[in-house]
């Protein structure tokens, strides 16, 4: 028990270091991840993983979708709802049959929905590669929020395809209108299951005596209850957890104290950081447990039959793009689109950011080993390791290479929205002259009377001077960095005095912490 602790220990220490690294050299995480995980897992005597599927499904599927989902803009999801839609159903619906009937032909002994079972694993592109890559490279938000929209409902409709491909496998019979009806049930369900759940919760919070520590522990436990309720009743979680995640950000801050959303903020990035990095490390770690299942077919012609698969998905990838993008500008002739001329740039992108990941493995590790009928479930091993190889070979190839893409076709965001600082430069500008109104407008009297409103109102009409000169900002900011700095000393000297309580220093340094943030945040 002890050294398996120490075990994963090593590897939690080891990822921290690999995405240090990879932040170093300007490389996306989880391409140095699994790259190193799998150099790694044949180093004599390293000890061999073996991924239990509930363990991503179940640990950490439902909180890495709720912080996703609690951080994505549901303005941008809403406009782009039909783009986002298409990829995230239809082209997966697509790209999982032109895989079947692929692998069905060239794949001695794979069935037709053996290859909708494969083809239901592999479709789903990954959120959070593709997040970790757009990090270095500049995109037009549109873009951005496409890609976030995506791979937010995606992985819903493939494991829906997955669900009744591996039925159809394991029992022999499918019949079309059952599953379509089912199909859209499995939807509807879960996205009324979690708003439910999102409701319950809300009222939780609202209703309760929670302080910040309990509100952050609900949030934790909200994701789980979302997920694990829902495949209960065999519908689907991941649109559970997506849509009670959006539902809850949108009301948080009905519920939630801005010292539970400040201190949750905290909490939720570094579960998040740590639950991605690890699950593509021992993605990496698990290979030679998937070689070694490879009984009675060779190494090379199952490396062969990888490629294959993978080549076929950025292909059909791309031309969905492209023909998306020809269908909306036919369409608006007789319907109003978000964007009438989406052009091609755009669509090559969007084609080429198709990592596959965490969920890809975890759908594929969790066929089961025998059928109904107690029989060895058919090319289980095999469809494991092309699984794998598709993984590995989207995650590398693409993800090198996008940031590379996206500079050559130095595509201009066609939104011609203003830009980040003269965004926040304008969002500062109403704050202040509506803060200032309100002022004098509720206070006009209290103001001359009272020095502290009256220096309150001087606050806001030197904020919106600031605003206007750029050097005031920096003046401003440089001499309140020093002064930070300055008492945070005083407060330590402060803290050998025994007539002052510890706890007391401890608050006015988190003051002064959150005040140098803000001062980062403002004026950076």
């Amino acid at each position: 028990m002890i050294i398996t602790a120490l075990q994963y220990i090593c590897i939690i220490g080891l990822t921290l270091l690999l995405i240090m690294l990879a932040n170093k050299i300007r490389i996306a995480y989880p391409i140095m991840l699994i790259v190193c995980g799998l150099l790694v897992s044949f180093v004599p005597y390293f000890p061999s993983f073996s991924i239990d599927p509930e363990l991503i499904f179940v640990i950490f599927l439902p909180p890495l979708l709720y912080e996703a989902a609690w951080y994505t803009s549901w303005k941008e999801l809403w406009r782009w709802r039909r783009v986002i839609g298409s990829f995230a159903f239809l082209i997966v619906l697509v790209t999982s049959l032109v895989v079947a009937l692929v692998a069905s032909s060239i794949i001695p002994g794979f069935t037709l929905a053996l290859g909708f079972l494969l083809g239901g694993i592999v479709s789903p592109p990954d959120a959070v590669s593709a997040a970790a890559i757009l990090k270095y490279v500049k995109v037009p938000r549109r873009m951005a929020s496409i890609i976030e929209g995506e791979s937010l409902l995606n992985d819903a409709s493939s494991l829906i395809v997955f669900r009744f491909a591996l039925i159809a496998v394991s029992t022999g019979r499918f019949v079309f209108h059952e599953a379509v009806v089912s199909f859209f049930w499995v939807i509807i369900a879960g996205i009324a299951i979690g708003i439910a759940i999102g409701y319950l919760f809300f009222y939780i919070h609202k209703l309760l005596p929670t302080d910040d520590n309990t509100d952050i522990a609900l949030t934790i436990i909200t994701p789980y209850v979302m997920y694990i309720t829902a495949e209960m009743i065999h519908v689907s979680g991941v649109l559970a957890v997506v849509s009670g995640g959006l539902f809850l950000s949108a009301k948080s801050h009905l519920f939630l104290s801005h010292s539970s959303r400040l201190k949750g903020a905290s909490v939720w990035s570094a579960l998040g950081f740590i639950l991605n990095g690890l699950v593509f490390i021992l993605i990496g770690l698990e290979l030679p447990i998937i070689i070694k299942g490879l009984d009675g077919i060779s190494l090379r012609a199952a490396i062969g039959y990888g490629v294959v698969i993978t080549a076929i998905l950025m292909v059909a990838r791309i031309l969905c793009a492209i023909g998306a993008s020809f269908f909306t500008v036919f369409i608006s002739r007789f319907i109003t689109t978000a964007d009438p001329r989406p052009g091609l740039k755009a669509p090559l992108i969007f084609g080429w950011a198709g990592m596959r990941g965490v969920v890809s493995l975890a759908a594929a590790l969790s066929i089961p080993i025998v059928t109904n009928n107690s029989a060895p479930f058919p090319q289980r091993n095999l469809i494991l390791f092309i699984t794998f190889i598709v993984i590995l070979l989207t995650l590398v190839v693409q993800g090198l290479t996008l940031p590379k893409l996206i500079r050559l076709l130095k595509m201009e965001d066609p939104d011609h929205f203003l830009s980040e600082e003269e965004q926040e430069a304008e969002v500062a500008r109403r704050l202040a002259e509506k803060s200032r109104r309100f002022l004098q407008h509720e206070y006009s009297e209290e103001i001359n009377a009272n020095p502290v409103l009256h220096f309150l109102e001087a606050k806001w009409k030197q904020g919106e001077d600031m605003n206007k000169d750029h050097q005031l900002q920096d003046d401003f900011k440089n001499a309140s960095l020093k002064l930070i700095e300055k008492q945070r000393d005083w407060l330590h000297k402060w803290n050998e005095d025994i007539v002052i309580d510890d706890a007391v220093i401890r608050k006015y340094l988190m003051l002064l912490d959150m005040e140098e943030e803000q001062l980062k945040l403002k004026y950076r």
